[in-house]
């Protein structure tokens, strides 16, 4: 089942310039999915994920949420059940204390004290917040204003959560630690994920990767066959260290397919080769 439907989409910033940012984009999100978007900066990736969150409003086109259309009378209801997750997480703190800043989008809501109690407290132990409710979100690491920005999406309950770059600004291991969290959450609570990314581990976990180049879609395919692409780096991404390493053994004499590994999957591999030997 598709809980997102993109149909035929066209946006321009500038009314008076024949330039459009996105021309005729179409694609789904299933239910449950992690759907990666990525290519170069100007491509439409984030305009199009801004324009499914009704901050944008677009020229033509179609965007179905849960079934519905989105129109002008119904984006708010509709951005309720969307989460989104920013590249600068100081964006979005409002609160004083990080219990206080995921407690903010609850009290506007009108949800009940001790309920909005129990759903702060859950949201920071999901991301592993917990011991930081007293703490100033300005005197965070650029990881943890992260966790705590999702933590503030996830007190929610959306049905889907948008990464727009939410991990650029993080080290390797911050990042990493991010996206694991973020598909902790996916897999409790069954929560659609879309992220805009150029991060190669972010997109191996994804289910499905879509790729969009001078405002269309490209194409879509699975993780496994983006990375045999020979042409990435056109992409805006570089190869996957599994994919340099099978290269050098290639050269060594090793012979392996000339297909994706992931990093177990080319260890099994590997071994398989060494027992033959």
């Amino acid at each position: 089942m598709a809980i997102i439907e993109v149909k035929n989409l066209t946006f321009k910033y500038d009314q008076d310039s024949d330039h459009y940012t996105l021309k005729d984009v179409s694609f789904h999100v299933k239910q449950g999915e992690w759907l990666s978007i990525i290519g170069h900066n100007g491509s439409g990736k984030s305009t199009t994920v801004r324009l499914i969150d009704g901050l944008l409003e677009a020229e033509s086109g179609e965007i179905y949420i849960l079934g519905d259309l989105l129109t002008p009378e119904n984006v708010w209801e509709k951005r309720h059940q969307i989460g989104m997750v920013f590249q600068n997480p100081d964006n979005q703190f409002v609160g004083a204390t990080v219990e206080d800043d995921v407690a903010f989008g609850l009290e506007n809501q009108g949800i009940p004290l001790q309920e909005m109690k129990d759903r702060v407290n859950q949201a920071l132990e999901l991301v592993g917040m917990s011991d930081f409710k007293q703490r100033e979100p300005a005197r965070l690491s650029g990881g943890q204003k992260q966790r705590v920005a999702i933590a503030g999406v996830v007190a929610l309950r959306p049905k889907i959560i948008i990464l727009d770059e939410a991990t650029s600004m993080l080290d390797p291991e911050g990042r990493l630690a991010l996206i694991e969290t973020v598909k902790r959450i996916k897999e409790q609570y069954g929560i659609t994920v879309i992220s805009i990314t150029h991060d190669l581990d972010e997109v191996a976990l994804s289910d499905r990767v879509l790729v969009m180049k001078k405002g269309q879609v490209e194409s879509s395919s699975v993780p496994s066959k983006l990375f045999a692409r020979k042409d990435l780096q056109l992409l805006g991404l570089d190869f996957p260290f599994t994919q340099h390493l099978k290269d050098s053994l290639n050269q060594a004499g090793f012979e392996l397919p000339d297909t994706y590994f992931s990093e177990k999957e080319l260890q099994e591999k590997l071994w398989e080769s060494i027992s033959k030997m």
